[in-house]
């Protein structure tokens, strides 16, 4: 993909995007398609965000297109277009795999509901009322009851049920048995409708597709263009600055994480000391990590499901899932079929990580824990693959660190802020008129369909503010 030089584009512009995530991307798309002039900056050479990919080898290797609800069927559709609706497929072979119990299943609502059933001994009453109960969660509930006091209410002292609904959304998005029941109840209602899908043709495919919607609906896109600071005057915004330019615009729109918009692009001295009071309270979220296993060409292997859900920790945990020697990950396995252009086989293992843990170390050490990582990987995919070891031509790792220095997000979150986040996100537009914030924030707000929706919401608020 070629776009513009930061050199070629024009002056002023009425909305300007920076970063190019699929909430950034959405919005942009949104605003242009409503009559706007948008100019989207993206600091990268290649668009997307986390929603990306990398060439290694003749393979190519999806970072974080693992999964997502059905809904994404119906949102691409009505704010994209339909060849790109059309490209999403099911993940029809979801395994967990742990020492309490080992299934498949579609991800279904269906499907929970039979397995709750005939493999936990559930009455289907208490089921079905679970899921009602959470399907009816929505952002302005009681944020009091907590995701671990939901699953005590329904399925009291079954740490084996808990697992099973709990493990795949923190996995996810980082969230924990402590947090509000609704950061839960919303994520985990909107996966547990017909199933996980998935991208036919990759996260390369899918950008590209959207890339080229853009720039049919008029959007100017840059790469290499990492904006310096966004520029307010006089409590307003008036644009941006990217090296030696300063570029106008009466509204942006950040698609960077929340904390670095406040902190580092805007600056906290161009805030109402309420609104930093209200700032300072909202914690990033935690990152990943992950280990990406490409296959010789010629070599295969059999067909193990899509998503693995593994683990040989005795219990779920959420501190154990972010330890540095976790026992927990999933497997994201990739055949011919996910690529029919490109036909491959290719693993990507994903765990979630501490920043902290991985920033302190030393470059010898930070080297060999990356290299013990991958050596448990492996030895994890060897009970899934045998032979696997002999059969992958390139591995690679990726940690915090690296995700920090791709996106950089705060702390290399994967998954923006807990839940106090969407609040700040929302309300900043009040705080600084004209500045404007879509991204993963508040759990709730993250993963690829919530990403997209935000890109909808927060340009619905652009447009209104352009037009008054």
């Amino acid at each position: 993909m070629a776009f513009n030089s930061i050199d070629k584009v024009k002056d002023r512009y009425d909305v300007i995007v920076v970063g190019s995530g699929l909430g950034g991307l959405t919005c942009a798309n949104r605003l242009a398609t409503a009559g706007h002039t948008v100019l989207l900056l993206e600091h990268h050479t290649q668009l997307g965000g986390l929603a990306t990919w990398f060439k290694r080898k003749g393979h190519i290797f999806d970072v974080s297109l693992h999964g997502f609800p059905h809904g994404m069927v119906k949102t691409c559709r009505k704010y994209w277009n339909r060849a790109i609706r059309d490209s999403i497929v099911q993940l029809k072979s979801i395994v967990f795999d742990n020492p309490q119990f080992s299934l498949t299943t579609t991800f279904s609502r269906e499907d929970f509901t039979r397995i709750l059933q005939e493999k936990f001994g559930i009455a289907r009453s208490v089921v079905e009322d679970f899921f009602v109960t959470v399907g009816k969660m929505n952002f302005y509930d009681d944020q009091t009851m907590t995701t671990r006091e939901l699953f005590d209410k329904f399925f009291p002292g079954r740490t084996d049920v808990h697992r099973l609904l709990m493990e795949p959304i923190t996995y996810a998005n980082g969230s924990t048995l402590d947090e509000p029941a609704i950061t839960y109840g919303i994520v985990f209602s909107n996966f547990m409708n017909k199933g996980v899908f998935t991208f036919q043709g990759g996260t390369d495919r899918l950008i590209g597709m959207m890339a080229d919607e853009l720039e049919k609906n008029g959007v100017t896109i840059c790469t290499r263009a990492r904006v310096d600071r966004i520029v307010v005057e006089n409590g307003k915004v008036r644009g941006v600055a990217v090296g030696d330019r300063v570029i106008s615009a009466p509204s942006v729109v950040s698609n960077s994480g929340i904390t670095n918009t406040v902190t580092n692009l805007a600056g906290r001295e161009a805030f109402p000391v309420d609104f930093l009071g209200q700032f300072d309270r909202v914690k990033v979220n935690n990152s990943s990590c992950q280990v990406y296993f490409g296959v010789r060409p010629g070599e295969s292997f059999r067909d193990v499901g899509d998503l693995l859900f593994t683990s040989t920790s005795k219990e779920f945990s959420s501190d154990e899932m972010l330890d540095m020697e976790t026992k927990s990950r999933t497997f994201s396995v990739y055949y011919p079929r996910t690529r029919p252009d490109h036909p491959d086989y290719t693993v990507v293992a994903s765990m979630n990580g501490n920043y902290d843990d991985w920033a302190g170390l030393g470059k010898e050490a930070y080297k060999k824990a990356k290299q013990a990582m991958i050596e448990r990987c492996y030895v994890d995919l060897e009970r899934y693959i045998p032979g696997i070891r002999e059969k992958v031509d390139w591995v690679e790792a990726a940690t915090p660190k690296t995700f920090n220095r791709y996106t950089l997000h705060t702390r290399g979150t994967s998954f923006g802020t807990k839940f106090e986040g969407l609040e700040i996100s929302r309300s900043i537009f009040k705080a600084v008129p004209g500045l404007f914030h879509v991204g993963s924030v508040g759990i709730i707000m993250s993963g690829w369909l919530g990403a997209i929706n935000y890109g909808v919401i927060v340009a619905n608020d652009v447009d209104g503010f352009l037009r008054s």
